[in-house]
């Protein structure tokens, strides 16, 4: 099958070699990617030593070896009979390499700008407006509830209020501010 490689000098069956298994490599993880979710990368191979699910890019992994691969070994195979140096061609390939990780980076840089914080933060209720379920004692003399939709989502909340009056079931508030996790609110 790879019969073109026997009269090949080392150096460039060595791009060969290493252009033709980081490309097979590389198809099965962007096949897993897209059919197996989580199997795409390899996280257990990181030669870093420790896990960080939590952060988009870890420079030494799986997944960016066979990338700087994928780039090292089609840019040697691309430059061999152009750059006649071989030492020049090695750090050209190199360079290609890096880059293949880097643009890896910027795209999952641009990839994580889409994602959405869905996250319930007390603080984003500041200024919204809501429905008094159960009676709020005047005064912050006790608490009460609200119902207040965030993103599609109905919460009940304890609420209190400044306000010199209660304020009963039914009435809209608007919650001002946040005072130990609890709404403070007052009357629309």
């Amino acid at each position: 099958m790879f019969e073109f490689l026997q009269n090949l000098e080392p150096l460039q069956q060595g791009f060969w070699y290493t252009a033709i298994a980081a490309s097979f490599i590389f198809l099965i993880q962007t096949v897993l990617t897209f059919v197996g979710g989580s199997h795409g990368d390899v996280s257990h191979a990181d030669f870093s030593g420790d896990s960080h699910a939590d952060s988009p890019f870890q420079l030494f992994s799986f997944r960016n070896l066979i990338n700087f691969l994928l780039g090292f070994g089609w840019s040697g195979v691309a430059f061999y009979g152009s750059i006649g140096n071989k030492s020049l061609l090695i750090f050209v390939s190199a360079l290609v390499g890096a880059g293949f990780i880097f643009l890896f980076f910027i795209l999952i840089l641009q990839i994580m700008k889409l994602t959405e914080d869905n996250t319930f933060k007390l603080e984003n209720l500041i200024g919204r407006s809501g429905e008094v379920y159960l009676t709020i004692p005047a005064d912050m003399s006790g608490k009460g509830k609200i119902t207040i939709s965030v993103n599609g989502t109905s919460h009940e909340l304890q609420a209190m209020t400044e306000e010199k009056e209660n304020i009963p079931s039914g009435h809209s508030v608007r919650v001002t501010y946040i005072y130990d996790k609890i709404l403070v609110v007052s009357k629309i």
